[in-house]
């Protein structure tokens, strides 16, 4: 190898010329030449070898390196250049992509002939190496000067697609990857040579659609065709125009279809958002949502269309329901007009019909059964519609969530002819769960998912405590009277209140389902321990349940003189309970007891359902023909207000029991009754019913107390962790921890604070009279008692007295208690 030739650097550039030469040819002629065979490829390689390791001064590394980039100027100067030259638009890219083509050929193999220069001297000398040498040129040379020709041709084929013409997709795309492959592997080039310019045009061509568009479409065709838009240009991303254009063309796209005209397209008069919600256009509000939900702060605006809409939906069933329950309350109004114009006495005004007027004028307000069932079913079905619409139309995105969410509180919290949503709730699934209310219509699933839907929309009813209150009362008449239609769907609802309440909100309710059937355990016991002692059995067989105090409503307590039957029969239990139980009181509630009582009237026996008040009553005429009100009121030891009630049912209701003298609609002091031995029904047994004691004002008097203790509670125990607190901070907090239950007036809250201040709790800071400050309290407790704890306890009664002859007459005696069903605390 040292012997080896030394090879000039004219001499080895003129053998290196013929493959070049060759090249050119293989890249200029359509026939194109025979490709370099292994021996001319090796014979290349070696030559620029041998030059480049020849030793000083005979290495020409450097000149070899001038001259490989000279090769590819020359190349481009003479041949790739004035054929460019002479072409324009498209046919001047078809030339470009394959100048550009036969370029990367060419520096493939003039690269892999000079390869050693790579491998050694490029390294060396830190220099570019032979492929971006030869991009430089093509660059430099090419690019620079077609660089905005290109372009301008580019767009212009992008412009006919847009227009609807074909066009040579696969071109564009060659040419595009010009401008890319110009940054050398960064996307600079790119970006400024080409992407502005065509999104500058795209924002110009979309404009000009647009502005057409919005003149001559409705809302949904106008959406429609900004769609297919956005999805043809999402397209030509994907066919030619590279990944990273996509965001920002799509953006420029949003921006001038959508951006600019959202206001208008939402508002349009017959297809804006309020027409398609009206009209129930779920596919074009799916559209709305999906195409606004691409431009900032394009969805508020959708939701609180969507948020308003509901509303006036809401608004619309209130008012329906309030005209329902007025145009009720008109046809009663002239129902009772005719009968005063037949000729209908009308009786002198007294304190009891003035009550009784009160009373009638307290339940003109409230709905009927039928129109709060009505009213709320229709909710139901109003947030039923809407939800799904949030589910399918607008993806559950939280911003519509939010806005049904706001809109139900608004027309859930109405005054509904006189009553509160939250008693119309408690009113609707009272009936549901109440026997013959129409749940023995539906199935199971029905009934339940109906229920879930209810407590559903008591999310959104701000007083909270106010249903409870109502639904334990109705409740306890339920499991009292035995009027639930299935005890699962009892336990289901207390479930789901409890899931969406809290376990404080259902704990009484949970707790009278659990006093009835350790109320049945009692029961069985007692059956037992009668069974036991054939002595201890009267004449009446008994039935008890036994409740705890502290979970059921508070029922007023009134003393009633019981006929003898009824007193041995209580006397009874009460004996077998001081046995099996020690340290409890028993309180009875007679006002809640029912009887069977069997009247033997002229025409036929017949067997009657009473309370045990009227039981009481008739009883009386067992021993007597006539009685009058004062003597009746006093053998029954009872208040006057329930001897009129009790008399009025069996006078001057539908079944007149007794006869009354004299004979109109009212109960006087001086009244006498007889027994009506002409009654009869073609039924043979009835109930007769009792008017019902008005009890909402009460309940709601009772949640308005408690809410007095609930805002007392709340501000000491943040006044006790906080020490000092400013009266705003105070009333803010305050109302963030009763806001589950219910939410408390402002007015109320500053009312307990000064209470508390007075009863010295807490007090006015010194220096600023804004700021309380919390007052430590040590409070001693004592119990005196004499040696026992008691217990109150809640119990029913209900029991079988056995027909007996009258020992006077022989004869069977007008009216014989049969059964009876009794109450107390």
């Amino acid at each position: 190898m040292n012997d080896r030739k030394v090879i000039n650097l004219e001499e080895g550039w003129d053998f290196m010329q013929k493959g070049i030469v060759k090249l050119r040819g293989i890249l200029d002629t359509d026939t194109a030449e025979e490709a370099f065979t292994p021996q001319e490829y090796m014979n290349l390689y070696t030559t620029i070898y041998n030059m480049c390791t020849q030793k000083p001064p005979h290495d020409f590394s450097q000149q070899l390196y001038e001259r490989y980039r000279e090769a590819f100027n020359t190349y481009i100067t003479t041949v790739v250049l004035p054929s460019l030259d002479e072409k324009n638009g498209e046919f001047m890219l078809k030339e470009l992509v394959r100048r550009w083509d036969d370029h990367k050929v060419m520096v493939r193999w003039l690269s892999r002939f000079f390869n050693y220069l790579d491998r050694y001297y490029i390294q060396r000398h830190n220099l570019a190496q032979l492929k971006d040498v030869g991009a430089l040129c093509f660059r430099d040379l090419v690019y620079a000067k077609l660089k905005t020709t290109a372009k301008d041709a580019i767009l212009e084929l992008i412009d006919k697609e847009r227009d609807g013409e074909q066009i040579d997709r696969a071109l564009v795309k060659n040419a595009l990857g010009i401008f890319v492959e110009m940054g050398m592997g960064g996307m600079e080039t790119y970006e400024t040579d080409f992407e502005t310019f065509l999104l500058t045009n795209t924002a110009s061509h979309y404009a000009r659609k647009a502005s057409v568009w919005i003149e001559e479409n409705s809302c949904p065709e106008y959406l429609i065709k900004a769609e297919e838009c956005l999805g043809k240009e999402k397209e030509r991303v994907g066919f030619y125009l590279h990944a990273s254009s996509e965001t920002k063309l799509l953006k420029e796209v949003e921006r001038e279809t959508l951006s600019e005209y959202e206001t208008r397209l939402l508002e349009k008069e017959h297809s804006g958002a309020a027409a398609l919600l009206r009209d129930d256009k779920t596919e074009d509000l799916a559209r709305v949502f999906r195409l606004f939900k691409r431009v900032p702060s394009g969805l508020p605006p959708v939701a609180e269309i969507f948020k308003k809409h509901v509303e006036k939906e809401g608004a619309a069933l209130v008012k329906r329901a309030d005209e329902a329950a007025s145009a009720k309350k008109e046809s009663a109004s002239k129902t009772k007009g005719k009968g005063e114009a037949d000729g209908t006495p009308t009786p002198t005004p007294d304190k009891e019909s003035s009550k009784e007027a009160k009373v009638s004028d307290k339940d003109s307000k409230a709905l009927s059964s039928d129109t709060s069932t009505i009213f709320v079913k229709d909710v139901i079905a109003l947030h039923d519609k809407y939800v799904a619409y949030v589910t399918t139309c607008f993806a559950e995105d939280s911003l519509f969530l939010r806005a049904l969410k706001e809109a139900c509180e608004v027309f859930c919290n109405k005054i509904i002819a006189g009553s509160t949503s939250a008693e119309l709730m408690a009113t609707f699934c009272d009936k549901l769960l109440k026997k013959g209310g129409g749940s023995e219509k539906l199935s199971d699933e029905s009934v339940e998912e109906t229920l879930e839907k209810v407590v559903r929309l008591l999310a959104y009813v701000s007083d909270k405590d106010l249903f409870g209150e109502f639904y334990r009362k109705r409740l306890s008449k339920r499991l009292l009277f035995d009027q639930s239609a299935n005890d699962d769907h009892e336990r289901s609802i207390l479930a789901k209140l409890k899931h969406q309440c809290g376990a404080q909100f259902t704990g009484k309710m949970e707790g009278m389902v659990t006093d009835l059937q350790l109320a049945r355990d009692t029961q069985q016991g007692f059956d037992s321990w009668l069974a036991q002692d054939a002595s201890r059995k009267g004449d009446v067989d008994l039935n008890v349940t036994v409740l705890t105090t502290g979970f059921w409503p508070t029922y007023k307590f009134t003393e009633l003189a019981l006929p003898a039957p009824m007193v041995k029969c209580v006397e009874t239990f009460k004996a077998f309970y001081e046995e099996r139980t020690k340290h409890r009181k028993l309180t009875w509630i007679y006002a809640l007891g029912t009887c069977s009582v069997k009247g033997n009237f002229k025409h036929k026996p017949i067997e009657m359902q009473l309370s045990a008040f009227q039981t009481s009553c008739v009883l009386l005429f067992n021993a007597v023909d006539s009685l009058t009100f004062a003597e009746i009121r006093d053998r029954l030891n009872l208040p006057e207000e329930d001897v009129k009630r009790t008399l009025h049912s069996l006078s001057c209701s539908k079944y007149k029991i007794l006869s009354k003298t004299p004979e109109n609609k009212q109960i006087g002091p001086d009244d006498v009754f007889t027994h009506n031995e002409q009654f009869t029904d073609r039924a043979r047994r009835i109930k007769v019913p009792v008017p019902p004691v008005e009890d909402r004002a009460k309940t709601i008097a009772d949640v308005d107390n408690d809410r007095r203790y609930a805002i007392d509670a709340a501000v000491v125990r943040t006044m006790k962790s906080r020490k000092t607190l400013a009266h705003q901070k105070l009333v803010l907090e305050v109302v963030q921890q009763l806001s589950k239950g219910f939410k408390p007036d402002f007015k109320a809250i500053k009312k307990r604070i000064e209470d508390l201040v007075t009863r010295e709790f807490l007090e006015r800071d010194k220096d600023d009279p804004n700021v309380f400050n919390y007052l430590a309290v040590i409070w001693s407790w004592f119990l005196v008692s004499a040696g026992r704890i008691f217990e109150a306890r809640t119990f029913l009664m209900s029991g079988i007295l056995i027909e007996s002859s009258s020992p006077t007459t022989g004869d069977s005696s007008r009216a014989f208690a049969r059964t009876f069903l009794m109450s107390g605390i």
